[in-house]
C-alpha cells in the first residue's frame, strides 16, 4: 500500500488537470479587495451579457421631467410700478438736511469767513447760512454718507483746519495780484477731508466767488458717460455728457455769473450775440455736442484778467476749483481706445483740465483756489500718489528730512508722479480733545446723545475714535444708538 502511494507520489501524471472557472452571474455582486465595477469585471468573462455601447449623437432615453405649472390664478403678481430711468441713482444720492424730529439749537451762530478768526468761535459749531445751503446741494457738495439727515439744520464744527482755511480765502480774497492757494487734503478714512472741501466752497460763496466742483473723480473715469476722441489730438478725449451737465450747474450754483460778460470774442460752432452773459453762454452749453468749445470759452473768461475801466461785467471774481477723490484720476481709466487698450485718466480732458490748474501749469489771472481731496473709503490703487503724498510732505517737513525712495522693481506711473510735482499736501489728522467736546455738546443739544458731556466721556470716545477721528466719533456717539 505504502509502495503505490509513493509510485503515484513520484509519477508525472500524463495529462495535466485544468482548472476552469466558471464565474456565477448574479444580480449583485461585491468584491472585497478592488475597485472594478461588478460590470466591468463581468465584462472580460462573458462579453456577451453587456450592452452594446451607443455611438452617434442619437439623444439617450430619459425618464421625462414633470413641470408644475401654475394655474393663473396662483402666479404672483408685480403690484409695484418698475422704477423709472435714473430713480435709483437719484435714491442712491438722495441727501436729505434737516430733521424735524431733532432739538434746534439754540444760539448756533452762522458760519461766517470773517468771524472765524475770534477765539470764540474755535471748537465750536456754526450752521450754514440759507442763501449757501442751496448752492452747495447744486454742486453736491453734500454727500450722503454724512450725517447731514440726523440734526435740525446743516452744521459744521470749526476745527483749526477750518481756521486756516478762512485765512487761505482771505488773503486771496485781499490780494490784488491774483494768488493762487494750490492743495492737497490727504489722511485718514473718515477725518473730515470732504467736509473741509464743504467749508471752503462755504466761503467762496459767501464772498461772491465762482465756484467748480467735481464731486466724484470716479464718476470721469469708471465709463459711464460718453467720450469721443478730441478733433486736431486724438490722444485727448472729452466727455460730452458730463460737460453739460456741468456747465448746466455753473450758473445755478453761481448767480454772479449773470451779471459776467464776455471781453472778447470767441470761435464756437453756433453763432453767440455780442453781449451775452455767461450764465447764458452756460446754458447754450447743456447740448452736448457743443458743450466742450462753450466750456471752454466760459473758463477762458473766467480766467481773463479783470478789466474794470473797460465797460460793465468785466470785472472777474476768483475761481475755487476742488475735486473729491484723487484716486481715481491718478491711474488707468475704464474707458478704452482704439485698440481696445484703457485710457490713462489723464487722456480725459476734464481731467487734464483740472490737474494743469493744481500743478501751477495753467494760472489763475484773478486768483482762487484749487483744492483737491483723497478718499479712504472709496479709492482706486494709485501707488504712484501715495508716493508722491509721503514725498511732498517729506519735502515740506524740513529740509534734511528723509525723503522716501521709490521701489526700483516696482513700475511706477510716471505720469501720476510728475502731475504731483511742487503741489502742495496737506494731511487732516483727528480732532482735538477740545474739538471733540464741542461736536459732543452740539449732539447733546440736538438730543441725539442722551449722555452727559464730561470730561471722563470725552476721553472715552475721543480714545476709542482713533485719536479724534471725526467719522469715526459720530458713529460712536451717535450713529451706534441709532
Amino acid at each position: 500500500m505504502s509502495l503505490q502511494i509513493c509510485l503515484r507520489c513520484l509519477s508525472r501524471p500524463s495529462a495535466p488537470s485544468q482548472i476552469r472557472l466558471v464565474p456565477t452571474t448574479t444580480n449583485k455582486q461585491t468584491a472585497a479587495f478592488t475597485t472594478s465595477t461588478p460590470h466591468a469585471a463581468a465584462g472580460r468573462i462573458q462579453v456577451s451579457q453587456m450592452k452594446p455601447k451607443r455611438t452617434g449623437n442619437k439623444p439617450t432615453a430619459t425618464r421625462p421631467v414633470r413641470v408644475k405649472r401654475l394655474s393663473p390664478k396662483n402666479v404672483p403678481q408685480r403690484t409695484g410700478r418698475p422704477p423709472a430711468p435714473g430713480e435709483r441713482k437719484a435714491l442712491r444720492k438722495r441727501v436729505v438736511l434737516s430733521n424735524t424730529n431733532a432739538l434746534e439749537v439754540q444760539g448756533m451762530p452762522d458760519l461766517n469767513p470773517w468771524q472765524l478768526f475770534d477765539k470764540s468761535m474755535h471748537g465750536s459749531v456754526a450752521g450754514l447760512p440759507d442763501d449757501v445751503v442751496d448752492p452747495l446741494r447744486v454742486v453736491e457738495a453734500f454727500k450722503p454718507t454724512q450725517g447731514w439727515s440726523l440734526f435740525r439744520r446743516p452744521a459744521t464744527l470749526v476745527r483749526s483746519e477750518t481756521v486756516e482755511m478762512a485765512s487761505w480765502v482771505q488773503e486771496v480774497h485781499n490780494s490784488q495780484e491774483g494768488k493762487t492757494v494750490r492743495k492737497v487734503l490727504f489722511g485718514e478714512r473718515g477725518s473730515g477731508k470732504s467736509v473741509l472741501l464743504l467749508q471752503a466752497m462755504a466761503m467762496a460763496f459767501s464772498k461772491g466767488w465762482v465756484v467748480v466742483n467735481f464731486p466724484e473723480a470716479k464718476d470721469l473715469t469708471i465709463g459711464h458717460t460718453s467720450y469721443v476722441p478730441l478733433y486736431r489730438n486724438n490722444q485727448l478725449y472729452i466727455q460730452p455728457h458730463y460737460t453739460a451737465s456741468l456747465l448746466a450747474a455753473l450758473p445755478k450754483a453761481n448767480p454772479i455769473l449773470a451779471d459776467l460778460r464776455p471781453s472778447r470774442e470767441h470761435n464756437l460752432p453756433i453763432s453767440v450775440p455780442p453781449n451775452i452773459s455767461l450764465a447764458r453762454l452756460c446754458d447754450l452749453g447743456k447740448d452736448p455736442e457743443i458743450a466742450w468749445p462753450i466750456f471752454q470759452a466760459v473758463w477762458s473768461e473766467l480766467t481773463a484778467p479783470s478789466q474794470p475801466d473797460e465797460g460793465e461785467g468785466l470785472v472777474r471774481p476768483p475761481v475755487l476749483m476742488a475735486l473729491d477723490g484723487l484716486h481715481h484720476i491718478m491711474c488707468e481709466s475704464e474707458y478704452l481706445d482704439r485698440d481696445g487698450k484703457h485710457l490713462h485718466a489723464h487722456n480725459l480732458a476734464l481731467v487734464q483740465h483740472f490737474l494743469s490748474h493744481l500743478s501751477g501749469a495753467s494760472p489763475l489771472a484773478n486768483g482762487g483756489m484749487i483744492i483737491a481731496a483723497t478718499s479712504g473709503s472709496n479709492k482706486a490703487a494709485s501707488p504712484a500718489l501715495d508716493f508722491a503724498l509721503r514725498r511732498n510732505e517729506a519735502l515740506a517737513s524740513s529740509p534734511g528730512a528723509d525723503i522716501p525712495a521709490w521701489d526700483p522693481y516696482r513700475k511706477i506711473d510716471t505720469r501720476s508722479l510728475k502731475a504731483m510735482d511742487g503741489v502742495e499736501v496737506w494731511r487732516i489728522e483727528g480732532l482735538s480733545k477740545e474739538e471733540a467736546r464741542g461736536i459732543m455738546e452740539y449732539y447733546a443739544k440736538s438730543g441725539m446723545m442722551r449722555q452727559t458731556v464730561s470730561d471722563t466721556l470725552v476721553g472715552e470716545r475721543w480714545t476709542l475714535s482713533g485719536g479724534g477721528i471725526v467719522g469715526e466719533l459720530e458713529r460712536g456717539s451717535v450713529r451706534m444708538r441709532i
